[in-house]
């Protein structure tokens, strides 16, 4: 990876539930991660996603990261337009043929990791 975020920086203390690293860790999946070093949602959950990445054995070739910039107000950097990203964090999973199956958009009833895994499952 060219680019990274500091907030990728997965945080050591976090327990990560077997199942959950079980599941973000499948054959195949890789993981587009939008997020802004100076954006507080990001900064309060990617560290965590992180965590489970590195507890499902995800190599880093597998995950993109896309750094965000605020621009006079608004949210820019690559991909956003591409991908439709509009709010950060934002987490998308793919299959090995570079199919979208599961989205994470900057918050939810849970965490990013657990989100995402649940969405795996029902998909």
């Amino acid at each position: 990876m060219s680019t990274t975020l500091s907030t990728m920086d997965a945080d050591a203390g976090t327990d990560i539930d077997p199942d959950v690293a079980a599941a973000l860790g499948a054959e195949g999946l890789t993981y587009k991660v939008w997020g802004g070093d100076w954006c507080p949602d990001c900064t309060q959950q990617l560290p965590q996603f992180a965590a489970a990445l590195d507890a499902a054995s995800v190599a880093a070739d597998r995950i993109e990261q896309f750094p965000v910039e605020k621009v006079d107000g608004e949210k820019q950097g690559p991909g956003m337009d591409e991908y439709g990203v509009e709010y950060i964090p934002t987490v998308i999973v793919f299959d090995g043929e570079g199919d979208e199956l599961a989205r994470f958009v900057e918050s939810a009833d849970t965490d990013i990791a657990t989100y995402l895994a649940r969405e795996l499952a029902d998909g």
